[in-house]
């Protein structure tokens, strides 16, 4: 891994994912924005393609990256789907780009990759996930997924955890690179805004912090809360929280508090506050989980669960948290319940959890790490006009 660089000439970047900031919030689209700002210092402009229902402004200059929007005509299966001038948008962007990076999954950028490599750049694939839930649509598309991972020059892996566990990554072994996900520092939050939430919460809680979607594990969460006696905080908002709410005032469950989503300076204020931060994902529709850097970056101690993906590669078990079995929630309270009865061991975890945040998931190593595979590849793959120079 590249630590620094002389000067060089600045690299142009193309993203493809299928939404993004500022209309739509998740972790692939904070996962990008921190790459994009990681390897700005590095030489690296990047530009963001994706589709919006309301993409007016079509062009946004947003800190990290230059973003490009066409319409999202319809969304099937999470799969968001562009008009022609999508692919009109797109090829200009990528016309102007020394990289194209798509961040898998999104089918529909498979579809326009043949249409848009016109200079022969080399092609990064962010493998983020395999297609979990939808798997006879996975089938369905196998064919152009091939097509994709056979195309790309290099297929990162955010883990080695998820190389390894993935079927779909064992038949791409000889083009694979591991690059984690990162997370960049911030300033303390504000003291007052802290003192605000620890007079409503207190400093004994634990907390989450996410979508509300399916594979969150929420519902072991809830389950364990009844063996819990610290307060357990939700932050997010997605399509289960109607049903979460439900479910916790139906058991009574007083020491819950779904909070909906909120501000980041709130946010990170409850982040500090929190005694640890509790990711309890089931499924391997989780295939990193921010949070857990958020976590980490906190020097708070990490709860998690062993779902063969990179939950476990950022969450080392008894080094910077705890590691469960999945949809268990007698271990989840008892993990809970040893951490709200030991304060030395939620001091050395979540110290461990920074050390390992500020080595592996920090800016400056995996912004170091795509600049130096970005190069790489330039120098095996130049481009058009390189390759007549």
């Amino acid at each position: 891994m590249r630590e620094t660089f002389l000067p060089s000439p600045r690299l142009r970047v193309l993203h493809l994912y299928r939404t993004y900031f500022p209309e739509t919030q998740g972790g692939v689209q904070e996962a990008i924005r921190q790459l994009c700002l990681a390897s700005q210092p590095l030489g690296v402009d990047n530009t963001v393609f994706a589709l919006a229902r309301q993409p007016e402004p079509a062009n946004i200059d947003l800190p990290e990256a230059r973003l490009v929007r066409a319409r999202s005509w319809l969304e099937v299966a999470s799969c968001d789907i562009g008009a022609w001038t999508a692919l009109g948008r797109c090829q200009e962007a990528a016309d102007q780009s020394d990289i194209i990076q798509i961040h898998y999954p999104w089918p529909f950028a498979d579809v326009l990759l043949p249409f848009i490599r016109r200079r022969g750049q080399p092609l990064v694939v962010t493998y983020h996930s395999d297609i979990v839930r939808q798997k006879r649509l996975g089938f369905l598309y196998s064919p152009l997924r091939r097509y994709l991972l056979n195309s790309a020059s290099r297929i990162v892996a955010t883990s080695p955890n998820y190389a390894q566990s993935s079927q779909v990554l064992q038949a791409y072994k000889d083009k694979q690179a591991c690059i984690p996900l990162c997370l960049a520092d911030i300033k303390p939050p504000a003291s007052g805004l802290c003192a605000r939430w620890e007079a409503q919460l207190g400093r004994d809680f634990f907390m989450f912090v996410g979508v509300l979607r399916y594979y969150k594990g929420l519902d072991a969460l809830l389950a364990a809360a009844k063996k819990v006696k610290a307060p357990i905080v939700i932050v997010g908002d997605g399509p289960e929280r109607e049903r979460l709410l439900h479910e916790a005032k139906a058991n009574g469950l007083s020491n819950v508090y779904l909070l909906g989503a909120m501000p980041d300076e709130d946010k990170n204020a409850l982040l500090t506050l929190c005694r640890a931060v509790v990711f309890p994902s089931h499924l391997r529709s989780e295939a990193f989980g921010m949070t857990l850097l958020e976590g980490a970056r906190a020097a708070k101690p990490l709860i998690s669960c062993e779902i063969g993906t990179g939950t476990t590669w950022v969450n080392l078990h008894n080094e910077t948290g705890l590691v469960l079995p999945p949809s268990d929630p007698d271990a989840l309270a008892k993990a809970m319940n040893t951490l709200a009865s030991d304060d030395a061991l939620c001091i050395r975890l979540g110290q461990g959890a920074k050390a390992r945040w500020q080595q592996h998931f920090a800016p400056h190593a995996v912004g170091a790490a795509y600049r130096g595979l970005y190069e790489d590849l330039l120098a095996i793959e130049p481009t058009a006009e390189n390759r007549q120079d």
